[in-house]
């Protein structure tokens, strides 16, 4: 089966370098695995400022 450079690279990486894919692990619990919080996005949606047809005309 074929496998690129790059994929060889990446498994020959990861498998000498273990703690990286922890790492990863924990950032993306971090970042992603998280509730999200329906006041912020209430406030988001609330004040978002309406995009013109075109953006570079002048008014």
């Amino acid at each position: 089966m074929y496998q690129s450079d790059f994929t060889k690279f990446m498994q020959e990486y990861l498998a000498s370098n273990p703690q990286v894919d922890s790492d990863r692990q924990a950032l993306r619990l971090t970042w992603w695995d998280r509730q999200p919080d329906l006041d912020d996005q209430r406030r988001w949606r609330e004040s978002r400022v309406p995009q013109k047809p075109y953006v570079y005309q002048p008014d």
